[in-house]
């Protein structure tokens, strides 16, 4: 755990109207906001933003066999991914139960991965004891950080020219930064979204260059709202020890922004990765809550989620949206009525019919199966 970049504050929560983050937060270490979170979050999906992420645990995997063997012991199809290039990728157990969320990039010769802090030992050590005789060596890169650019303005000349580049990438594409590091191109929180990993020591360098160009500062607080809304879950909040990847819309290759390529070798978890896609559905759906903002007591992140003082599922992230007002992400059963009351930590709250994904599809096996019935 000595490896994690959270253990130390980021060097820029001493700009000023910085407010860290909750002690207790995941995102500990960071800014929350600077004095204005929901104008924050307006910039972010309207003009342009650059937030602080440097508490996400980076690691790097170097040698000629790294992306063989990450495909083999992955949910993603990696083996050929081409040269800056990236991709979400899981990590299950044999149940296909999710143990691991990571985004990877890779450039001129090494892959590039960046995770949850508190998962990102763990992470480690999996890849680390994985490793057998492969050429390929994963190990922790605390001298690098991460920085997420938000909204639409980041494509204008001067922004571009704040990161001395003339365009930007492809969604997943990725390119190298002068002083090292690289930008790549992201499908989320809100569709105008790119990472920057850099050197550590550049932090403040890099924001303070895109803050001069126009950006505006802000906290966590601004990304975990638009990242709730667009439906994205972040491992160990939004998931628990049971979930699979159908359940959290982790499914699909890169080319459909998923984590789980459907149509590749074998791998950990598989089996029921493709019992679900083929012939079940999952027990459970990630959807998105609109809460009662009046109630007396806020709902916390692990509450249970009741409907007619029966569990039904259990709540995810909890934040306030500039827009949408107080909203969370939860876990039910998939057999909850769209339009049932539920309540969460004392608080009403309803069911975003948007939020719920459509199972009217015949699943292939199905189709298989009923075509040797002759129906």
């Amino acid at each position: 755990m000595s490896d994690s970049p959270s253990l130390t504050p980021s060097p820029l929560l001493t700009l000023p109207g910085a407010v860290p983050a909750p002690d207790d937060s995941p995102d500990a270490g960071v800014a929350w906001h600077y004095g204005d979170p929901l104008r924050e979050q307006r910039s972010a999906q309207t003009t342009a933003a650059v937030v602080d992420r440097s508490h996400r645990f980076v690691l790097s995997i170097s040698g000629p066999e790294r992306l063989t063997w990450l495909h083999t012991i992955s949910s993603q199809h990696v083996a050929d991914l081409p040269d800056r290039a990236s991709a979400e990728n899981l990590s299950l157990d044999v149940n296909g139960r999710i143990e691991h969320h990571f985004v990877l990039t890779d450039l001129d010769g090494v892959t590039w991965i960046d995770t949850e802090a508190s998962y990102g030992p763990g992470l480690l050590g999996f890849l680390q004891k994985m490793v057998f005789w492969a050429k390929a060596e994963p190990k922790p890169a605390p001298d690098m950080a991460v920085l997420s650019l938000l909204g639409p303005d980041m494509r204008r000349p001067k922004l571009l020219a704040a990161l001395g580049l003339s365009g930007l990438p492809d969604v997943y594409g990725a390119v190298p930064l002068d002083g090292g590091g690289f930008l790549r191109t992201m499908p989320w929180p809100d569709g105008d979204a790119w990472d920057l990993v850099v050197p550590r020591d550049r932090l403040t360098h890099w924001f303070t260059a895109l803050t001069d160009a126009g950006a505006a500062p802000a906290g966590s607080w601004a990304f975990e709202a638009l990242r709730v809304a667009a439906l994205r879950p972040r491992i160990g909040i939004d998931t628990d020890e049971r979930t699979i990847p159908h359940e959290v819309h982790w499914i699909g290759g890169v080319a459909e922004h998923g984590a789980v390529h459907l149509d590749k070798g074998c791998y950990r978890g598989q089996e029921t990765v493709a019992r679900v896609h083929n012939l079940g559905k999952p027990p459970r759906h990630l959807v998105l809550l609109h809460l009662d903002g009046s109630a007396d007591t806020r709902p916390e992140p692990g509450d249970p989620v009741t409907a007619d003082g029966r569990a039904v599922g259990h709540l995810g992230t909890v934040v306030d949206h500039h827009e949408l007002g107080p909203i969370a992400l939860a876990l039910v059963k998939r057999t909850v009525p769209t339009d049932t009351a539920l309540v969460v930590g004392g608080a009403a709250a309803a069911i975003d019919p948007d939020s719920v994904p459509s199972y009217d599809a015949v699943q292939p096996g199905r189709a298989a199966v009923d075509r040797l019935r002759g129906r």
